[in-house]
């Protein structure tokens, strides 16, 4: 038995993955807004301008298709994952290009040399981000997965819409 076989663990990475389907028709339907998300065990929070029944027909159809074995709509590119894996191989290279330093002068002197091996961190971190959504974060397999609401809250010119899920 892994961490990820826990029920409230599956419950999160199924709906996870369902909030990226949703993410990914939208952004083809809408391309130039800005939208982002949130999962938990009971659903999703989608923020940004959308309209709820255009939101309540994406993630119809994101359900549907990731039924259908579209399991590539469960990775997104701005997926919060992509971004704790750079931050990760790119602090973990810079600081171990610190060890041993003592100075303050050694420091700056190996300030160029961290630089480097940040962004090397960067580069290396690119495809990791989508394989560890794929294998850990985000599954493409909805399984029992169903809808049970999609409801608008606002606070005053902004809304979000939260997506409520059982199964």
């Amino acid at each position: 038995m892994t961490i990820l076989d826990f029920p409230i663990l599956s419950r999160i990475c199924r709906n996870h993955g369902l909030e990226h389907a949703t993410l990914n028709i939208l952004n083809q339907r809408f391309p130039n807004r800005t939208l982002a998300g949130y999962s938990s065990p009971s659903g999703f929070l989608v923020l940004g301008a959308v309209p709820t029944e255009d939101l309540r027909a994406a993630v119809i159809q994101a359900l549907a298709r990731l039924h259908a074995g579209e399991r590539h709509l469960a990775i997104h590119p701005n997926c919060g994952t992509n971004y704790v894996v750079c931050g990760f191989i790119a602090g973990l290279l810079a600081w171990l290009g610190m060890a041993g330093a003592k100075s303050k002068r050694e420091k700056v002197d190996r300030l160029p040399f961290v630089i480097a091996l940040a962004m090397l961190g960067f580069m290396l971190s690119q495809p990791l981000g989508p394989k560890i959504q794929e294998r850990i974060t985000a599954s493409g397999d909805p399984e029992s997965l169903s809808i049970v609401d999609i409801f608008p809250i606002r606070f005053g010119k902004f809304t979000l819409h939260r997506v409520v899920t059982q199964g």
